[in-house]
């Protein structure tokens, strides 16, 4: 039972979540609460064992959560730096992973790095 108010009282359901599921609450909660924003900002990393007990859909998620942080994080960085064109910074980038290719040839795989993995 809570308290609702006027000594009045409501009964509530108690959820017990998985540490994913929490995970997962926090990083799409409203940040300006403070609590959320605290979660958000710890470090989230799962061991091995929890990583390989989620589901495809969850690991996927959790990957892309990862690479959103790390794009953020890099965007932060280089803006501090003095980066204006980030269109560009992130081909060079992609030119420096694939073998010279832009974001276009690897999008279309008609590259020279594609030409060999065929």
């Amino acid at each position: 039972m809570v308290q609702i108010g006027s000594d009045a009282q409501r009964e509530q359901k108690d959820y017990k979540l998985t540490r994913y599921a929490c995970y997962l609450i926090t990083q799409n909660g409203d940040s300006r609460k403070k609590v959320i924003a605290l979660a958000q900002t710890r470090k989230q990393e799962i061991t091995e064992k929890e990583y390989s007990s989620l589901t495809e859909d969850e690991k996927r998620f959790y990957q892309r959560n990862l690479t959103k942080k790390g794009n953020y994080s890099l965007n932060q960085t280089a803006k501090k730096a003095g980066v204006k064109n980030f269109d560009r910074f992130h081909n060079s980038g992609y030119k420096g992973l694939y073998n010279g290719e832009t974001a276009d040839d690897i999008v279309n795989g008609d590259g020279e790095f594609w030409q060999h993995k065929k």
